[in-house]
C-alpha cells in the first residue's frame, strides 16, 4: 500500500524538497504565494497564447477583471499586475481576495498551497492518478493509499513508496 503522508513533509514538519520553504518559518506560506504570483504574472503577460491564457482564464474565473473576457484581457495583457494575480490566488484559496488571505495563509500549514507546488512540478518525481472529483480521489485512497491534492474541480493522488 502506498503511503498516505504528504511526500514532500519530513515527520518535523519542514518541507523537505522545496528550498527556500521551511514549515513554521513566518510567512511562508505568503511568501511562497507572492513568488508564485511574480511566476503567472510573467506567464500571463507572455507572448504565447499556450502559456498566457492560463492565467488569464484563472483571473477572468474568479473574479479579479469582472468586466473583461479573456479576449480582452489578452489583448491587453501587458497590464497585468501583481496585485491582480495575488487577488486570484486569494479567491482560489476560499478568502476574499489578497487582503484576507495574506493576514490568515501563514496561520495554516504548508500543505494549503499543494495545488500551487503541484504547478511548479515539485510533485513531478512521484506517480499520479488523476481523478474527476476530490470525493472519488478520497474513495480510491481509501482502498490504494496515496496522498490527494485537489486541483480546481479535480483531484490527483500522489503516490510515493
Amino acid at each position: 500500500m502506498w503511503s498516505t503522508s504528504h511526500p514532500l513533509f519530513k515527520s518535523s514538519g519542514t518541507i523537505s524538497s522545496v528550498p527556500g520553504n521551511v514549515g513554521g518559518e513566518p510567512g511562508c506560506n505568503s511568501e511562497f504565494l507572492r513568488r508564485h504570483a511574480r511566476r503567472l504574472v510573467r506567464n500571463g503577460r507572455d507572448a504565447q497564447p499556450s502559456k498566457a491564457l492560463p492565467v488569464l482564464r484563472r483571473i477572468i474565473d474568479t473574479g479579479v477583471m469582472p468586466e473583461l473576457s479573456v479576449t480582452d484581457l489578452y489583448a491587453v495583457r501587458d497590464t497585468l499586475q501583481l496585485k491582480h494575480v495575488l487577488h486570484m490566488l486569494g479567491r482560489e484559496l476560499g478568502f476574499a481576495g489578497w487582503e484576507a488571505c495574506k493576514h490568515e495563509i501563514d496561520r495554516r500549514g504548508a500543505e494549503v498551497l499543494d495545488r500551487y507546488r503541484f504547478e511548479q512540478g515539485q510533485f513531478g518525481d512521484f506517480r499520479q492518478n488523476w481523478f474527476s472529483d476530490e470525493q472519488i480521489a478520497r474513495e480510491w485512497q481509501q482502498q490504494n493509499g496515496g496522498y490527494i491534492v485537489a486541483y480546481g474541480k479535480q483531484a490527483v493522488a500522489i503516490l510515493a513508496d
